[in-house]
């Protein structure tokens, strides 16, 4: 996959699902995923769909008159890329303060603290 700064709308996330889901697929059966679970109009999804290939989220293949959309960049990075962003804007870059608002203010269970301990262990060894 390519590297790229992954920054994306929360409404191009959901076309970039599909994909990352299934690829390739043409405009047609995007609409035919997103159409039932957003009602948008087919053009809303197809201006999603060139703004995610202007952005350099998503390539065609344009074979004959079948362009088929894929994905050039992982979840894994958009991913990364949004919770920097999230960090950045909501608490000022500090992973301690967002960590300690989260285990402050959300129900953990016994199974959750233990993953969250296992993986502070493993960050430091």
């Amino acid at each position: 996959m390519k590297h790229t700064a992954c920054k994306i709308s929360e409404a191009e996330w959901q076309v970039m699902k599909v994909l990352w889901e299934k690829s390739p697929l043409t405009a047609t059966q995007i609409i035919g995923c997103l159409k039932p679970e957003t009602q948008w109009n087919p053009k809303t999804i197809h201006t999603l769909i060139a703004r995610l290939v202007k952005k350099e989220a998503l390539a065609v293949n344009k074979d004959a008159n079948l362009f088929q959309y894929y994905p050039i960049v992982s979840k894994e990075e958009c991913m990364r890329e949004e919770t920097k962003s999230f960090l950045h804007k909501v608490y000022d870059g500090s992973i301690h303060l967002l960590v300690a608002n989260f285990v402050k203010n959300e129900s953990l269970s016994p199974q959750e603290i233990e993953r969250l301990r296992k993986l502070l262990d493993e960050k430091v060894n």
